[in-house]
């Protein structure tokens, strides 16, 4: 029998989300103060104790923004040297030339998936960012159908392939084998990001208008001749080394002794903030003196382009100040006691649970292995599930309708402009797409492994 204090919470929290969308599109109010007031609404209404509420919203931001605003930062001023510079224009030119103009969508995805393997979602995005602006503009295509399989592409690879960090905390939680969950994962991952990034980016870009005018993409310039760019290799080496830094990272138990300096060295330039931080300082030389730029213009370059972002770290610190409410009123417990009280098969379970606390947390990451840790010892105590399935399963759920509580929504909706009631309707659903189509892919894979 669930108990009925759960559901009150549930429907609380629903109640809350609705009135934050009706917030936002109806009334026009500021998404910052909608999302403070739904937050402080939910913590009352759910019986927090009212000393505890601002405390519980502020902790939320904090624990947020320590990560993002670092990562907003740092990849925005990379991408103001390669959109100076030209190197975005170059990769752009490069995959234009590649793929061709009508089949652009298909190189995005591509692009998202390598990016995406060893980087969290939302470094992935601010590094690519940039290379979606330009090639919308070359094509003259909407930035849906450039960016949705972009991020479609970043969202698969973060949450179901290794040695991407949060699918790899799911495979250590149940001691599957790396390798096979690679392999398996590549069968399930490749089609999901075909469905979700370039035919949905077909269906869904014709039927959203975004305006014409792009605050963050018109920082972004666009430098026309392509004789003056810098060297493609170049241009690729000073978006990916970061990247090849977050890599090495990631594998430095396997280079060097664990604990000893040689690997703790490794885990420290191989960190998302310190990978980027490198990146942006080798920019300063590759894209910035090398390029004849004097250290008064790039230092007016990286001053210049944190103002637009000022925006888009609040509205994520916000969103996570949502999520917080929603665990510490008690709404993700509610929401495990009411899938175990479900009898559904193990790899469901999985994907069930992850998904539900995905919708009431908003990081993938916290839903991976919070779902992992309940449904482990279950899955060791059963024969016949595949613990390599079970990480996929457990990631397809964590990725599932991105919302208001989530930093990636808000980080979508900024950077392309678009309202909430769109950024539902894309990101969100792409993200549903992902999980769902995951799920059937995973469990189709079951009955023949």
């Amino acid at each position: 029998m669930i108990d009925p204090h759960s559901i009150f919470l549930l429907v609380s929290a629903l109640a809350a989300v609705l009135g934050l969308i009706l917030l936002i599109a109806v009334f026009k109010l500021n998404p910052f103060i909608a999302l403070l007031l739904s937050s402080l609404s939910l913590a009352v209404v759910a019986g927090m104790p009212l000393s505890t509420v601002v405390h519980s919203f502020e902790t939320g931001v904090g624990g947020t923004l320590g990560h993002i605003a670092i990562v907003v930062a740092l990849g925005t001023m990379l991408g103001k040297m390669m959109a100076e510079s030209g190197a975005a224009n170059q990769i752009a030119y490069t995959l234009i030339r590649l793929f061709g103009e009508k089949r652009i969508h298909w190189a995005m995805v591509v692009i998202g998936l390598v990016v995406g393997l060893p980087a969290f979602f939302e470094v992935g995005f601010v590094l690519l960012i940039p290379i979606a602006f330009t090639v919308a503009r070359r094509t003259k295509t909407s930035l849906l159908m450039v960016g949705l399989p972009m991020v479609a592409g970043l969202s698969v690879v973060h949450g179901l392939v290794p040695p991407h960090p949060a699918a790899l905390l799911a495979v250590t939680i149940y001691h599957a084998d790396v390798g096979r969950t690679i392999l398996y994962a590549l069968i399930v991952g490749l089609p999901t990001a075909v469905i979700a990034g370039p035919l949905y980016a077909m269906f869904i870009a014709p039927r959203i208008k975004l305006p014409a005018d792009n605050p963050m993409a018109d920082q972004f310039v666009d430098h026309g001749s392509e004789r003056s760019l810098p060297g493609i290799w170049l241009s690729l080496i000073s978006v990916l080394f970061p990247v090849l830094l977050m890599l090495i990272g990631s594998w430095a138990d396997a280079i060097a002794k664990p604990m000893s300096a040689v690997n703790q060295g490794l885990h420290l330039v191989g960190n998302d903030d310190m990978a980027l931080l490198i990146g942006v300082l080798l920019s300063f030389i590759t894209l910035g003196r090398m390029r004849g730029f004097s250290r008064e213009t790039i230092l007016r370059f990286s001053n210049e382009c944190l103002a637009p972002t000022a925006a888009i770290t609040l509205l994520v610190g916000a969103g996570g100040g949502f999520g917080r409410i929603l665990q510490d009123s008690g709404v993700s417990q509610a929401i495990i006691a009411v899938a175990l009280h479900s009898h559904v098969p193990l790899l469901l379970l999985a994907w069930l649970l992850a998904a539900l606390m995905r919708l009431a947390t908003g990081s993938a990451t916290v839903a991976m292995t919070t779902a992992a840790g309940i449904v482990a010892p279950l899955a060791l105590a059963s024969t016949g599930v595949h613990p390599e399935l079970l990480a996929i399963a457990t990631g397809a759920g964590s990725l599932i309708f991105s919302h208001v509580n989530d930093g990636g929504f808000w980080l979508v909706k900024q950077y392309f402009n678009m309202t909430v009631a769109q950024t539902i309707e894309t990101w969100s659903v792409c993200e549903t797409i992902v999980s769902v189509a995951a799920l059937l892919f995973t469990l189709a894979l079951s009955c023949v492994v």
